[in-house]
């Protein structure tokens, strides 16, 4: 449904060239819950903002749907990040004016098609997410776990193709942070989602399908969640998570010691 194949994007500074992303492969199946995790500077918003389309990228190509994004105008790259992706930002970004059930309604808004199709649907995701009591209270009313529950339901108010998340849990408190992931899994089991999220939290990455590990803007490896009973496979894939993050540090670790026993 969404695949990334050899992607490379750069920063210029000066007269200075950095690479970023090198050589990216990846893919997203529908109905699957996918994680990126890596250190700062690994790469993973840079990702993030290619998929989007935010920012050009030198070469490679990101298929959506089976559409190619690269090539397309302004207008046509609206219309995807409007009607095929979803996004949640690691700040809400709800608007202040707006109640719960008119922010779900927001990409719908934009359209001018708020219909009663919409409306059902807004109603559906709410009792689904359980932010249905919260309807029609302002986002400075509510706390930080409902908000970002209330910007999950507006991704999916399009049904898009893809949801995009940044950080989603990053501001967010643990009993919070479960509800957001909780939340994302019942997308997926109920509505047939797609998540694409880039996270630090391993616990958030624990209840992913898989995770993709990134390291100096390559794949340094792949993890796939095992079977088994919910919350013993969650905790032994964390376990695992953070055995793969331990040894690319530790790897990190050796490379500068190497580094400065040459000087």
């Amino acid at each position: 449904m969404l695949y990334v194949k050899n992607l490379h994007k750069s920063y210029q500074s000066g007269s200075k060239s950095y690479s970023v992303l090198k050589g990216i492969d990846l893919s997203v199946a529908k109905q699957e819950f996918v994680a990126v995790m890596g250190p700062s500077g690994s790469g993973k918003s840079t990702l993030l903002n290619c998929i989007s389309c935010y920012i050009p990228f030198e070469e490679g190509t990101i298929t959506l749907g089976g559409k190619e994004l690269k090539g397309l105008d302004k207008n046509a790259l609206a219309k995807v990040r409007n009607e095929k992706l979803g996004f949640v930002f690691q700040d809400f970004m709800l608007l202040d004016g707006l109640t719960v059930r008119e922010n779900i309604l927001v990409p719908r808004i934009i359209q001018g098609k708020v219909e009663r199709e919409a409306e059902k649907l807004a109603d559906q995701l709410m009792a689904l997410f359980g932010i249905n009591h919260i309807a029609g209270k302002y986002p400075a009313d509510i706390s930080g776990g409902e908000r970002q529950r209330t910007a999950v339901a507006r991704s999916l108010i399009n049904q898009p193709l893809l949801i995009l998340a940044d950080e989603p849990t990053g501001n967010l408190d643990s009993k919070s942070s479960r509800a957001v992931i909780e939340s994302f899994e019942s997308a997926r089991n109920k509505l047939g989602a797609s998540i694409f999220m880039v996270t630090h939290d391993s616990f958030a990455a624990s209840f992913c399908d898989r995770v993709i590990l990134l390291k100096d803007g390559v794949v340094y490896d792949t993890l796939e969640a095992g079977v088994g009973h919910r919350e013993e496979k969650r905790s032994a894939f964390q376990d695992r998570l953070l055995d793969a993050i331990r040894k690319m540090s530790s790897l990190d670790a050796e490379s500068e010691k190497d580094t400065a026993g040459g000087m």
